[in-house]
């Protein structure tokens, strides 16, 4: 199992104040890992850094809009600063607005393209400079079963999902050389606070479950696996790959 072991490894996680992001951070807790929680809202991340150090490892919580360069790269330095590494990304921070198509406004497609996607690609960047220098490191993005079955609303969301997928693969082509790998997780409907209101309508509950062979929705520490696997050298071999967590939900669409 020391293929799996995180110790004396250092992960950056964006949106890690709660949801999937916040199980992530603490699963590779868990795994080894010292972690920096990266979020906008102070008290989520203290919660989380706080559950971080409970379990014996080091956190740090940066408060950070991740839609803006200047601070990413500020997150990026710090974070150097206090560990003087970073061998894991995980690119989590996201949104949807479930508008029709023919009703999105420009300000929401703005708002979704540059939280959802904009911020993977300058994180990335920011990160992967770094991680191409030291020759090895990990980033794992957070796209969904959007980016590649076709859901009923939220365009600019899945165009971000979709971009996610293509855009972890070219990265993965491109640094692949300097034994940075590049991969992605895409989940379907899993119980977090961005889902639970929209997940207490039984018709569209019945209809989400009617079309997920596992006939449930996932629990957010069903993606501290995978997460696990493709930051760890279990997965050495792989990159420019998207696993797909989502109940067999992408074998037939919505």
């Amino acid at each position: 199992m020391d293929l799996f072991n995180l110790e004396g490894k250092v992960a950056v996680i964006t949106g890690s104040g709660k949801g999937i992001g916040k199980a992530i951070a603490l699963g590779l807790a868990d795994a080894g890992a010292d972690v920096v929680v990266v979020a906008r809202t102070q008290s989520d991340i203290d919660q989380t850094v706080l559950e971080i150090e409970q379990k014996g490892r080091k956190a740090i919580g940066i408060s950070t809009d991740v839609k803006k360069k200047e601070e990413i790269e500020r997150m990026v330095e710090q974070t150097l600063h206090t560990f003087g590494k970073i061998d894991i990304l995980i690119n989590n921070a996201g949104m949807n607005i479930r508008t029709p198509a023919l009703e999105v406004s420009e300000e929401e497609w703005e708002l979704i393209i540059q939280t959802n996607m904009k911020s993977v690609f300058l994180a990335s960047q920011a990160v992967g400079k770094h991680m191409v220098e030291q020759k090895h490191g990990s980033i794992i993005n957070i796209s969904s079963v959007a980016g590649h079955v076709a859901l009923r609303t939220g365009v600019a969301y899945a165009a971000t999902k979709a971009g996610i997928i293509q855009m972890t693969k070219t990265l993965a082509l491109e640094w692949g050389k300097y034994n940075v790998r590049v991969n992605a997780i895409a989940p379907w409907y899993f119980k977090t606070p961005l889902t639970e209101k929209l997940l207490t309508n039984k018709e569209y509950y019945d209809e989400v479950i009617s079309r997920t062979p596992l006939r449930r929705v996932g629990d957010v520490k069903e993606l501290v696996g995978p997460a696990v696997f493709l930051a760890s050298d279990a997965s050495s071999y792989v990159t420019g790959h998207t696993i797909f967590v989502d109940g067999g939900m992408s074998i037939y669409g919505f």
